[in-house]
């Protein structure tokens, strides 16, 4: 349940230090796991450039995809929340630049989601619709619906999202979101219901954090394909 605390705790792996959940289920949605390690005796020569190595040129493992790479290759240290890394980890050029983009969404469309937007709430095929404030949970599990009523969506069982337009704005530019449609399965379910949000009020706040909301379903998605 979403009112359970959800402790943590610093363990050490051979890619560094992590802060990680007590309780492995309540692991963020968005979180990875490590890579296995390719075995330094399947890697004579670094993954990249192919430079052999010797006593000199030493092989170093990517953090995230966890291959070998030669001090060159894999030369930055990089920040990676996904992995629950305390410090910025070792990671090969290619790794490092994805890792890179998705600091944007840690250090801004996630604390766009914390905060919330309000939003005309339709559950299913009622007629109701409730004005709400949804908001990404703390630990990122669950969204959260308040009005009238408190409702949780838990996130990781979330099968379908499609953000909704309202045409294009004003100037020419490109549409902008307006709401979104949501099928997920409810605890101890395996049917779909439906949920519709579309922007009450204030219309900006409410599209900022609904393209918030794309992102964090790719990643999503993402998690869920490795």
């Amino acid at each position: 349940m979403s009112s359970v605390p959800d402790g943590k705790k610093l363990v050490r792996s051979p890619s560094g230090l992590r802060m990680v959940p007590e309780n492995g289920a309540f692991n963020s949605p968005f979180s990875l796991d490590e890579p296995q390690w390719v075995p330094d005796k399947e890697c004579p020569r670094c993954m990249q450039c192919d430079t052999k190595f010797d006593f000199i040129r030493r092989k170093h493992h990517c953090r995230r995809c966890g291959r070998c790479f030669c001090d060159k290759c894999c030369s930055k240290k990089v920040v990676l929340p996904r992995m629950c890394f305390v410090d910025p980890v070792r990671q090969c050029a290619e790794c490092s630049l994805v890792s890179q983009k998705e600091m944007e969404f840690y250090e801004k469309q996630l604390k766009v989601l914390l905060a919330g937007g309000s939003f005309v709430v339709t559950l299913g095929t009622s007629e109701k619709s409730d004005t709400m404030m949804c908001r990404l949970s703390n630990n990122h599990r669950y969204l959260f619906l308040d009005g009238e009523s408190h409702f949780e969506v838990e996130f990781s069982r979330i099968s379908s999202m499609q953000i909704l337009t309202d045409g294009s704005s004003p100037g020419g530019s490109s549409s902008r979101a307006s709401g979104m449609l949501l099928h997920y399965k409810p605890m101890g379910s395996q049917d779909a219901e439906q949920l519709r949000m579309e922007a009450a009020d204030d219309k900006k706040v409410a599209s900022l954090w609904l393209a918030a909301m794309h992102k964090a379903a790719k990643l999503l998605y993402e998690a869920r394909d490795l």
